[in-house]
């Protein structure tokens, strides 16, 4: 008797349309997560450390970057998920899925820009006269690295992060649209889009299945680029101060 309508309509198969959004949102966020927490392990870690050893050091490291990112992505991921269906059998076996495959992808990219930003920050500090004190005092590389100049780029890590996260939204909702991220039956925004893509034909658009997820989709994107906006204007020392002076 509690039971409620489809406030969203359904599909064509009967599904509900908004518990499918609802659903499907699980995993996009979870690429998301995964993605970012890579992004914020992995790209702070190379970056302050290629920023910090410079010389030498700091070529390779960024030449390791710049390799990494001129390898085409579409290119990469088809090539894994086709090695990934001849193996099928051995990998499910081992626990590894084609939705993990999709984490270790869109995370294995998400931290080389990271590391580009951390870096340009961190070369910046080390030549700053708290960085150079501490050295004279004998401390260690770990200790300058740990306690002095990543927490002053956490600030601007949190916001790129923010920011990033959308993005890495869509580039799960791109592969998934195209087969190449998550399968049915299990759901995700990239998958309500090429339902939505399906259902439209020239004898009868059902709308509904192309507005609300399309809507929860830019919702979403909207709320988290307004949020990035605004722990930049709350982190940023310089614009703080500005305020303070208005």
């Amino acid at each position: 008797a509690w039971q409620l309508g489809a406030w969203c309509g359904t599909d064509a198969k009967g599904r509900d349309v908004l518990a499918r959004i609802v659903w499907g949102s699980r995993v996009s966020f979870v690429v998301a997560l995964c993605a970012g927490l890579t992004s914020l392990v992995c790209g702070v870690t190379w970056g302050a450390l290629a920023g910090y050893l410079g010389g030498r050091a700091d070529e390779l490291m960024m030449r390791a970057v710049d390799a990494l990112q001129s390898l085409p992505f579409v290119f990469v991921v088809i090539f894994v998920i086709t090695l990934a269906g001849a193996w099928k059998t051995e990998l499910e076996s081992a626990g590894v899925s084609r939705e993990v495959l999709l984490y270790v992808l869109v995370g294995a990219v998400s931290w080389l820009t990271m590391a580009r930003v951390v870096r340009g920050q961190v070369l910046t500090l080390a030549r700053t006269e708290f960085v150079l004190a501490a050295r004279a005092q004998g401390a260690s590389s770990f200790f300058v690295l740990r306690r002095h100049l990543v927490p002053n780029v956490l600030s601007i890590v949190i916001v790129y992060l923010t920011l990033s996260v959308p993005s890495i939204l869509l580039t799960e909702a791109f592969l998934s649209f195209l087969g190449l991220g998550i399968e049915p039956p299990k759901v995700s925004w990239g998958l309500l889009a090429a339902d939505s893509a399906d259902a439209i034909n020239p004898l009868r658009v059902p709308w509904w299945i192309v507005v609300f997820p399309a809507a929860a989709m830019g919702a979403t994107l909207l709320a988290l680029n307004l949020l990035g906006d605004a722990l930049r204007d709350a982190l940023d020392p310089r614009l703080a101060e500005g305020g303070a002076r208005r």
